[in-house]
C-alpha cells in the first residue's frame, strides 16, 4: 500500500521509504504514549496518516499469543492487509473450502434448483441427516452446508454439476481471484489420505475468497453467524446447528466458516463490520480446535482496538 511518497509492506509487517524520482519523502515522526501513535508525515492527508496509525497499532499484537500457524486481517472494503502472521504460508484449507465449493456452483447454477439426494452424496465423512431421494432446494443444501459444514450436502450440491467438472471450476475461481497458493482436488476439504489434504492455500488467499463471498452471497454468509437456522425439506424441519457457535456473541458478525482435520488443525474465517459497511476480514490457520476461536477473538478486539484509538 502506498501513501504519499510512503510505502508500507504490510504483508511483511514492516515499513520503508523510498526516493520516487525526484520527490523525497521526509519527516516521518512517530510516537507511542500509552498505546496511541501519532504520526506526522510530509505530503500526507490527516486520513492517510490515520491509515498508518492503524497499521501501526495492530502491527503490536502478541502474535505470540497466537496459536495458529498462520493469520491475517484484512480489510475488504480497502482491499488491503492490516495484519499479517506467515499470511502467504500454504496450508490444509479444511471445511473453509466449502465457501469456494458455494462459489463454484452458485457461478453455474440457480438457488432455486432441485437436488435429489443420492446414495453417492452420503459417502463423505459425517452423517449429516439427509436421506436418499429427498429433494432439497440448491439455496437450503448450500446453506445447510456452510451453517452446519455438513459434508454430505456440500458432496450433493457438487454431485449436481458433476464432481470433476466442479472441482476444475473451483480451480477456475481461484485463478480468477487472485488466490495464488490455492489448489483444490475435492468440495467438502476433507483429507484424502493421511498426507494429503483435500485442499490448500493460504490465509491471504481465504480472505480474498471470504470477501467475494460476502459481497457476491451475503445473505448465504449470513446465515452462518445467525444463532437458529431452520430448513424445511419436503415438510420436514431440520435444524441447522452454525459451526461458529463459540463467537457468535462478537458484535458485528457478517459470516464465519469453520474447518478442522488431522492434517489442517483448527481454522477459521470470519467477517465483521468495523463499522457499518466497512466489512473486515480475519482469517487463521494451524490453530487448534478451540483455539481457532481465542485466535480469532483476539484479533478483532486488536482490530477494533486500534480501530478507537484511531
Amino acid at each position: 500500500m502506498k501513501l504519499g511518497h510512503l510505502e508500507i509492506d504490510l504483508g511483511h509487517l514492516s515499513t520503508r521509504t523510498k526516493l520516487e524520482g525526484a520527490l523525497t519523502m521526509v519527516g516521518l515522526v512517530a510516537f507511542i504514549y500509552g498505546g496511541v501513535y501519532a504520526a506526522k508525515v510530509e505530503g500526507l492527508s490527516n486520513a492517510q496518516v490515520a491509515s498508518v496509525v492503524f497499521v501501526e497499532s495492530l502491527k503490536k499484537v502478541e502474535v505470540g499469543t497466537l496459536e495458529a500457524r498462520s493469520a491475517i486481517i484484512f480489510d475488504a472494503k480497502e482491499n488491503k492487509v492490516l495484519f499479517s502472521k506467515d499470511s502467504d504460508e500454504k496450508w490444509p484449507l479444511a471445511s473453509l473450502t466449502k465457501l469456494m465449493s458455494a462459489e463454484a456452483v452458485l457461478s453455474l447454477k440457480e438457488q432455486t434448483e432441485s437436488i435429489y439426494i443420492t446414495a453417492d452424496d452420503l459417502k463423505a465423512e459425517g452423517d449429516s441427516g439427509l436421506i436418499v431421494g429427498e429433494r432439497w432446494s440448491l439455496k437450503n443444501l448450500l446453506t445447510f452446508g456452510l451453517v452446519a459444514s455438513s459434508n454430505d450436502a456440500m458432496a450433493a450440491a457438487a454431485r449436481s454439476v458433476g464432481t470433476s467438472s466442479i472441482v476444475e471450476r473451483m480451480n477456475q475461481t481461484a485463478e480468477s481471484l487472485g488466490l495464488t497458493s490455492a489448489s483444490f482436488f475435492n468440495p467438502t476439504g476433507l483429507d484424502q489420505t493421511t498426507e494429503a489434504a483435500g485442499a490448500y492455500g493460504s490465509a491471504h488467499d481465504v480472505a480474498l475468497l471470504a470477501s467475494d463471498f460476502l459481497k457476491r452471497y451475503p445473505e448465504l454468509f449470513n446465515a452462518t453467524v445467525a444463532p437458529y437456522t431452520n430448513i424445511v425439506v419436503e415438510g420436514k424441519n431440520i435444524d441447522a446447528k452454525p459451526t461458529a457457535e463459540p463467537i457468535l456473541d462478537i458484535p458485528g458478525l457478517l459470516g464465519a466458516k469453520t474447518g478442522y482435520t488431522d492434517l489442517a488443525g483448527g481454522n477459521l474465517v470470519a467477517a465483521f463490520d468495523l463499522e457499518v459497511g466497512h466489512p473486515i476480514v480475519v482469517v487463521v490457520l494451524g490453530s487448534s480446535r478451540d483455539g481457532r476461536f481465542s485466535d480469532v477473538r483476539t484479533l478483532i478486539e486488536a482490530t477494533r482496538a486500534a480501530a478507537a484509538n484511531n
